[in-house]
């Protein structure tokens, strides 16, 4: 079943302004099955296609003639001979959206975008599959707690019955699918990451041990992150561990939450906190085979925020925005709010709980950022029924409306 992606409209767009397009994103999660759905007028090849990836890298000039524009050419990052020619290509046409690009391995390709393309290329990323996707909700607004997003969220909410099934099952398309093995797709998911991408990127010739990294990253998420504890956990080197987190970071495995700062705030740590895009991942890496262990165990709360703030970041970037305006706090006296939003310099305070039943001592760290005059209301995001003030400055929003 192909399900409706968010990010279309947004790739259509830059289709328009655009010469070309470039789609990233982690494997699996639905980039060459969203291209060809969508550009239906455009060819499309895969350099997987060993014919096709040959030619690709030994006569870019003949590889265009086989394929005319408008074209999609999917994991171009296996051949970057084609750069130069895609650049000759647009400098003799100055048509917009003929051609759209896809790769996994953005660690080495955006070097070559970069050298090659820089202003005449737009970039995507695409994750796995959002809640609102799978429920088929048409509304494709990023997620701020303000009134004007409230009001037009209510109006296409709908139930997401057991989270659980969600965090633990994961968000990738293929799993969509429930009659299908998950520990089948993640355990094949992580040995073809490691051995097709990894090793080609960091000739690593002890697969066991990355695959130790990735557990040991797994059981942190939603943490800060502490490059020297993870070296010290799995016995190799910090400069290692900063190598393969830049990796992960690269291909769409993971993303860093930055802490916010200013000016007014004084003793804000500069730690980032590490998340898993995919929380299907993390439940396999850790070894939980089935979404009771996930629920009930101690990463709970962990896995929690990791889902709500992975949909939250899929909503900005399917809207093609930045989201290096998202943040979380935390000072020197260990006060934390889970995630600052900041839009149009105003800064929303939103704490992610599991409960049902939110209660104001839970925003008790907001006032840390009185000092600020661009504050909005704060916001508890839960499993709470519906919307409604706990109190005149904190709201409470069930995880529907993200």
């Amino acid at each position: 079943m192909y399900y409706k992606r968010h990010i279309t409209d947004t790739l259509k767009q830059m289709l328009a302004q655009f010469k070309v397009v470039l789609l990233t994103g982690p494997r699996q999660v639905g980039k060459s099955t969203l291209l060809r759905t969508e550009l239906q007028g455009y060819e499309y090849v895969t350099l997987d296609d060993m014919m096709e990836l040959e030619l690709a890298k030994t006569d870019p000039a003949l590889f265009f003639k086989n394929h005319r524009l408008p074209l999609i050419i999917d994991e171009v990052q296996y051949a970057p001979e084609l750069f130069k020619y895609i650049k000759f290509l647009l400098d003799k046409d100055s048509s917009k959206g003929q051609l759209c690009i896809t790769g996994s391995q953005t660690y080495s390709l955006m070097q070559n975008v970069g050298e090659s393309l820089a202003g005449r290329i737009g970039i995507l990323e695409l994750q796995g599959l959002s809640v609102r996707e799978r429920l088929e909700i048409d509304c494709n607004d990023f997620f701020i707690p303000n009134s004007e997003y409230i009001a037009g969220r209510t109006e296409s909410k709908k139930p997401i019955g057991d989270v659980w099934e969600y965090i633990f099952r994961g968000s990738m398309p293929e799993l969509s699918d429930t009659s299908l093995n998950w520990d089948f797709f993640y355990r094949s998911y992580v040995k073809s990451y490691i051995e097709r991408d990894v090793r080609n990127l960091m000739n690593i010739k002890d697969g066991t041990t990355f695959y130790k990294f990735m557990v040991a990253l797994a059981s942190r998420t939603g943490g800060l992150f502490n490059a020297t504890d993870i070296a010290n956990t799995i016995g190799v080197s910090l400069k290692t561990v900063q190598s393969w987190v830049s990796v992960l970071e690269a291909s769409g495995i993971i993303f860093f939450l930055r802490p916010y700062e200013n000016n007014i705030l004084k003793r804000v740590i500069k730690t980032p906190k590490v998340y898993f895009n995919d929380v299907g991942l993390v439940c396999y890496l850790v070894g939980w085979d089935n979404k009771a262990v996930a629920q009930n165990g101690a990463m709970a709360g962990a896995l929690f925020e990791t889902f709500v703030v992975s949909e939250i970041v899929k909503s900005w970037i399917n809207k093609g925005l930045d989201v290096r305006n998202i943040f979380f706090y935390r000072d020197s006296n260990k006060k934390e709010i889970d995630l600052l939003i900041k839009r149009n310099a105003t800064i929303f305070p939103i704490e992610i709980k599991m409960t049902a039943t939110p209660t104001v001592s839970m925003a008790r760290h907001f006032p840390v950022l009185k000092e600020m005059d661009n504050m909005e209301t704060g916001t508890i995001l839960c499993q709470c029924e519906k919307n409604a003030f706990i109190s005149s400055t904190v709201q409470v929003l069930p995880i529907e409306m993200i």
